[in-house]
């Protein structure tokens, strides 16, 4: 195989001890026969592949960090073959391709070239997606700890959120419509999934699958914090979805409304507020996994 590699790296996430996995991942690559370029800005990769002749040559992007990483990939690069290197907290999309913390497995995927197409998601027409989406409370703690973001975002920077969240957020209800439905549902809760998987690795959706053309939603009618609590207990034992008011069902298009701005968040990212419209993009990104 011959071509080039562009590898976006998260400045934070290729540090430390992640700088060996970018070194091997390099090192890789050069011995398929692959040229790897490195780039920390990405105002930088934008500009060369802003040449038609480069990006013919192109074998795919690489996005060396988290889950935040991916989604800059797929929404400053639409329509390029893209993989992962997995840098981040949660690696969420990389596990569910398969590909490790390890920069020789990486490459070699690269040099297999095995490709698949998977589903895209966006929200309000603008911000892509991969993995889910959320309003309600869950979006509200996401977006109280990228208020106070310095640096890179771990698991403990998610406990004052959650408790801030627990004690202050309100279950605006919430109307979700499907489709063409005129009659919405309501909700103190609204998840939307692409992927059978989140943070802490929660089973909102196990039936998910990103190659159907189909968003996985979830909505979770009852509000309080009681009922939260009570809703997060059975999530963890996989019995939500038995629970006469969580409602399950598939869509390709989803707009929820609220008589108040009620914060929005996709892949754990904050995307503003209702009234927020999702749709599905199938078989719109080509990935590189084993």
């Amino acid at each position: 195989m011959t071509g080039w590699v562009a590898i976006q790296r998260n400045p934070t996430s290729g540090s430390g001890r992640n700088r060996g996995v970018l070194l091997d991942l390099v090192r890789r690559l050069k011995e398929h026969g692959l040229r790897p370029r490195l780039f920390s800005r990405r105002e930088r990769l934008g500009d060369v592949l802003a040449d038609p002749r480069r990006r013919d040559e192109l074998v795919c992007v690489v996005a060396a960090g988290g889950d935040g990483t991916v989604d800059d990939v797929i929404n400053r690069y639409p329509g390029l073959p893209m993989t992962v290197c997995p840098l981040g907290t949660e690696n969420l999309f990389a596990k569910y391709l398969g590909l490790p913390r390890d920069g020789r497995s990486v490459a070699d995927a690269i040099a297999a070239g095995k490709t698949r197409q998977l589903d895209l998601c966006t929200l309000n027409g603008e911000q892509r997606f991969a993995i889910m989406a959320s309003v309600g409370f869950d979006a509200d703690v996401v977006h109280r700890t990228h208020s106070r973001r310095r640096g890179n975002i771990s698991k403990l920077s998610y406990v004052r959120p959650i408790l801030e969240s627990f004690a202050g957020y309100r279950y605006p209800p919430l109307r979700i419509y499907a489709d063409d439905s005129p009659e919405p549902l309501t909700g103190g809760l609204a998840i939307v999934s692409n992927l059978p998987m989140y943070a802490m690795r929660l089973p909102f959706a196990r039936s998910a699958v990103p190659d159907d053309g189909l968003l996985d939603v979830r909505v979770f009618e009852r509000p309080g914090r009681g009922q939260l609590l009570r809703y997060a207990w059975s999530l963890v034992r996989n019995r939500h979805e038995r629970l006469s008011h969580v409602h399950s069902f598939r869509a390709k298009r989803i707009r929820i409304e609220a008589d108040e701005p009620v914060p929005a968040q996709a892949d754990g990212d904050p995307a503003g507020f209702t009234p927020v419209e999702i749709r599905v993009l199938p078989a719109e990104l080509t990935v590189i996994a084993p």
